[in-house]
């Protein structure tokens, strides 16, 4: 039998309590100790036959008086004898302690040895005595899970420049080695790590108040905006008490987001009563979620005491509380208002007493029942695993609702386009913004660098996403291809029209002067050097890219073969005409076939290498334009493509040096000063074609190309074949053999 009586032991240090030192809501956690009690006694199918009942004692804060409220449950009731208790009724079963680590350590030095059980309600001590662990159970979630859960917190929220406060002691110093580093792991930087002060009942009071002060104006002074704070039961108190008395010392206020571990609890002392709470609006707490215990309302409804001021603890409380006073006897005069007793605990503003349960006690709630279906399992020899602990679960206690959500950073974000500079002598969460350099991009916040585009995208303007490229070439549709085809086709029009006025007037002695069928030859290579112009338009297939620069190496070379030709042939010509010349023997229609043939053949070998070891193909050009895909075609071999236009260059300048030297032989035998000024238009748009080629990007390369074969062959046809038309059409009376020796007498 255990004993059916319910007490509240008149502690001696219960004397020594300072009436403005009054937890509130340790009346709650007595009374859901009470409650739970009450409920297991009531209930026949948890303990038979078998009555609970408890004492409780007063710690008051203080190691001393933990000390001495162990021994006593550890002696007879009634007498101070340890090691010695000789009562039947009282059998200590197990000790639940708390609500801080302080008194959980004090109370375990003494229990460990004796083993006996201890439940904690509060935060479990951290020691590396294993003897401890043994017989301590923490009824509040593990500190490092809470952790972890306001790390993903303020992540979530991106609060990564927070300021942290610890309590002041050895848990605080714990918690400072081996949890800040997690936070700084996970890219959290502090702008302040202070230490929180301890509130105490009996001495240090200004000691505290001064400490409190200092942390105070550094939070104040801080650009962080959240302020993560580990403490225990009693930080509220000071942390409001700290925050009031600010006021008075003239310490700027600023409106800071608190996150709380769950075993602050918010509690208060009776002189806070009409103190302001406005900073725990939008706080943010981890809390025990406790069911809804509708009975325990009922109970805190009905459970009003009926006792004076001297009856201890819950007769201060209720003063306190309710701001009346017991009157000790019938003849003393009590100024104020009287307490009957009867005044309802739900008039009290929840910041002085909650009516729903809090963590604390519903921890104190769970302890009970743990204990009591330990003790069914043992008496029934039947071990049911009946955990009657919730898992503690995030409670965000959001008073008022946030129509923006605040931010707690160092500095702003780098928002897309930008990328992270680290300032030299700031903690990793300051940096600058930069932007992106050219070509790059950054599509999130806070990049720590910039990143290329694939090589089909290209970045926008603001440098955060990127674009893919439009495929492009050099079109018939296009203005600039309209344009090149229309020339190139006027030019062989033209061309065709020479020819057909030469055709006309072939039995003339102005075209049958210098090689008639030269000069056939030599129209025909023009118009096919106009018409392969459009072979470099359109989109670039397989055989075009084939055909593009060895048909065009092959027409001009026989092109400028064949004004080399003409030039060799007068100068032989003149020199045939003189006395003794044995150059007669030259003058045969076999010195023209041979030259215009044996350089051709010369750069059709050229070309034939050059198929047969890198022919040119079809390729895609992702680098030369930014926002666009070139399709063009690869050369290849560009040795090969600038031997092509080497043996081409070659031959022009043999042709003007030749026809610059025969430049003064009598006119009606010469065709030199023509093909010198021709040769000197040709050569100068392939001397500036080159540079001007490598230089151009994209389908504009093959324009300049286009233009340069369009520019060259005008000249050829305008410079040598204009003059003779002019006569033919225009001055016919110079076509005949008598104006011919007039001019050459």
């Amino acid at each position: 039998m255990f004993s059916s009586e319910i007490t509240f032991d008149q502690h001696p240090s219960l004397e020594l309590i300072n009436d403005y030192f009054v937890l509130t809501q340790s009346y709650q956690h007595i009374l859901a100790l009470e409650f739970a009690v009450k409920e297991i006694n009531e209930n026949p199918g948890i303990l038979p036959n078998i009555t609970l009942g408890f004492h409780i004692y007063n710690s008051n804060f203080h190691a001393r008086w933990t000390y001495l409220a162990s021994m006593e449950l550890l002696s007879t009731r009634g007498r101070f004898i340890p090691n010695y208790k000789c009562d039947i009724q009282d059998n200590l079963i197990t000790v639940i302690g708390g609500p801080n680590s302080d008194i959980c350590l004090y109370m375990a030095t003494i229990f460990c040895i004796y083993k006996v059980p201890q439940l904690t309600y509060g935060s479990a001590p951290v020691t590396s005595d294993e003897t401890y662990g043994v017989f301590l159970r923490q009824m509040f979630p593990y500190g490092d899970n809470q952790y972890m859960g306001i790390v993903k917190l303020l992540l979530h929220f991106q609060w990564t420049w927070i300021g942290m406060l610890f309590i002041n002691d050895d848990s605080g110093e714990r918690f400072r080695e081996n949890v800040l580093p997690i936070f700084s792991q996970k890219g959290i930087c502090f702008d302040f790590i202070e230490r929180f002060p301890q509130l105490t009942f009996s001495s240090g009071i200004n000691e505290m108040v001064w400490e409190g002060f200092q942390t105070i104006s550094i939070v104040m002074g801080s650009s962080a905006t959240a302020v993560v704070v580990n403490g225990e039961i009693q930080t509220i108190i000071v942390l409001r008490m700290l925050l009031h008395l600010s006021n008075f010392e003239e310490v700027p206020m600023k409106t800071k987001i608190w996150v709380m571990t769950a075993q602050v609890d918010f509690t208060s002392l009776g002189l806070q009563r009409s103190w302001d709470i406005h900073f725990i609006h939008g706080a943010i707490s981890l809390a025990i979620h406790s069911k809804d215990l509708l009975g325990f309302q009922k109970f805190l409804k009905t459970r009003n005491p009926t006792m004076g001021r001297d009856d201890g603890f819950i007769g201060v409380f209720w003063e306190k509380a309710f701001g009346c006073s017991f009157a000790s006897s019938t003849l003393e005069e009590t100024a104020g208002e009287i307490c009957t007793g009867e005044e309802n605990l739900e008039s009290l503003p929840q910041s002085l007493f909650e009516m729903r349960m809090t963590g604390h006690s519903y921890s104190i709630y769970n302890a009970v029942h743990v204990v009591a279906e330990g003790l069914h399992a043992m008496h029934s020899s039947k071990f049911k695993n009946k955990a009657m602990v919730d898992e503690g679960r995030w409670k965000l206690l959001n008073q008022q609702s946030w129509q923006v959500k605040p931010l707690s950073l160092c500095n702003d974000n780098c928002h897309s386009g930008y990328r992270k500079s680290k300032k030299e002598g700031k903690p990793f969460c300051c940096y600058d913004c930069l932007p992106c350099p050219e070509g790059k991009i950054s599509n999130e916040k806070d990049m720590d660098d910039c990143f290329n585009c694939p090589e089909d995208h290209y970045p926008n303007s603001d440098q955060d996403m990127c674009i893919p490229k439009a495929l492009v070439f050099l079109s018939f549709e296009e203005p600039l291809g309209i344009t090149l085809t229309i020339f190139a086709l006027s030019f062989s029009f033209i061309t065709v029209l020479v020819f057909w006025i030469f055709i006309k007037h072939q039995d003339t002695p102005i075209v049958k002067a210098n090689n008639r069928n030269l000069t056939y030859i030599l129209l025909i290579s023009l118009l096919l050097s106009f018409l392969c112009t459009l072979l470099f338009i359109g989109q670039p297939g397989k055989i075009t890219c084939l055909l593009r620069q060895t048909t065009f190496g092959l027409i001009f070379s026989m092109a400028v073969s064949c004004v080399l030709t003409k030039t060799i042939i007068v100068v032989v010509a003149f020199m045939a005409t003189k006395p003794g010349s044995r150059m007669r023997r030259w003058m045969r229609k076999q010195l023209a076939n041979s030259i215009v043939l044996c350089c051709s053949i010369f750069q059709a070998f050229i070309c034939m290498v050059w198929l047969s070891t890198s022919p040119p193909f079809p390729d895609l050009d992702m680098h030369s334009m930014t926002k666009e895909i070139v399709l063009e075609c690869n050369e290849g071999s560009v040795i090969m493509f600038y031997c092509v236009l080497g043996f081409m260059g070659f031959l022009a300048t043999v042709s003007f040096t030749v026809a610059f030297l025969a430049r003064k032989l009598p006119d009606s035998f010469n065709e030199a000063k023509f093909i010198t000024f021709t040769m000197l238009v040709f050569c100068s748009v392939w001397v500036s074609f080159v540079p001007t080629y490598l230089s151009t990007k994209g389908k504009y390369m093959v324009a300049v190309e286009i233009f340069s074969i369009l520019a060259s062959s005008a000249g050829l046809l305008a410079c040598i074949f204009f003059p003779k038309c002019y006569i033919i059409v225009l001055m016919p009376e110079l076509n005949n053999k008598g104006q011919l020796i007039r001019k050459q007498h």
